[in-house]
């Protein structure tokens, strides 16, 4: 089958994998999600994973994005350099099997002593833009495991700069003196908000940290509030260095809605107007812009 008669779009990350099937009208008409990400695959088992891939959602050509094309996946897909648009992305392909299975490029960002990458989230960012969802200026805030802050000029990707944050949290949860306190779910409330303005307006994260767990031992914090205000702390931080990627519009936040809402609240307590933008939308406008571009 051609690329016109439908697709299959795949967000192949590190630890999960997305497919989607997407129809010849642009509709996505079946999809699954699992844990096959680029890591339990292994080195020579992305053939087969493409196969188990074709059986669950078709025989239809094939757009790969995401850490399948790192250095760490199948076959590695050069980055795009800033600035990179969708045509920079389609020019970039990486044909597994020509004209049937391709692998998307990341994005690579220089400047000075600044150096950045990114995959996956080009093909959110510009399919948002090409389906209207942002502005062709734009400051983008992309939360997730490593977080990204992406300012969008004329419609490409000028520049972006990665917080860890995500990873972080993570971390503290299962592997730091903090673990126990940090098992509940981080939810917007005062415990976040206070964190959230503690991380806008301190520069001491790391002894933060441990002070979470001290006033919860000297009877000054309830258990309760560890988690929602160690992962407010964690994004006013991340908000203090996005930010200074300039501007003064309302920021586009875009990823998944249980991630959005925690940042869109925080932006909203540093004084920020904050737009969501499901990240999974904005995925399948990226493939669909791309599969335009090449078939």
């Amino acid at each position: 089958m051609s690329w016109a008669e439908g697709f299959i779009a795949v967000d192949w990350g590190t630890t999960n994998r997305r497919g989607y099937l997407v129809e010849a009208d642009g509709r996505m008409t079946d999809e699954f999600e699992d844990d096959r990400g680029i890591l339990a695959v292994g080195e020579g088992g992305f053939p087969e994973a493409l196969n188990q891939i074709s059986e669950r959602l078709g025989d239809r050509p094939l757009l790969l994005a995401g850490m399948i094309g790192s250095n760490r996946g199948w076959i590695e897909a050069p980055y795009a350099p800033c600035p990179a648009g969708l045509p920079e992305l389609a020019a970039g392909l990486q044909w597994v099997e020509p004209g049937r299975v391709a692998i998307v490029p990341g994005v690579s960002y220089l400047a000075g002593n600044r150096a950045d990458v990114m995959r996956g989230e080009e093909v959110q960012i510009l399919g948002a833009f090409g389906d209207g969802l942002v502005p062709a200026d734009a400051l983008i805030c992309h939360p997730g495991t490593h977080n990204k802050w992406i300012r969008l000029d004329d419609g490409r990707i000028g520049a972006f700069r990665t917080v860890m944050t995500g990873e972080l949290f993570n971390l503290l949860r299962e592997h730091s003196i903090l673990a126990d306190l940090l098992r509940e779910p981080a939810r917007v409330d005062a415990a976040f908000e206070r964190g959230v303005a503690h991380g806008l307006d301190k520069d001491d994260l790391s002894a933060e940290l441990f002070s979470v767990r001290a006033r919860v031992l000297l009877g000054q914090a309830r258990r309760e509030e560890a988690a929602s205000y160690t992962s407010g702390l964690l994004i006013g931080t991340d908000l203090r260095i996005g930010l200074g990627e300039g501007g003064d519009d309302d920021v586009v936040v875009m990823g998944r809605p249980e991630l959005t809402s925690l940042f869109a609240a925080a932006l909203r307590i540093a004084g920020r107007g904050a737009r969501e933008v499901d990240g999974e939308q904005a995925f399948l406008a990226g493939c669909r812009h791309l599969v335009e571009l090449i078939r």
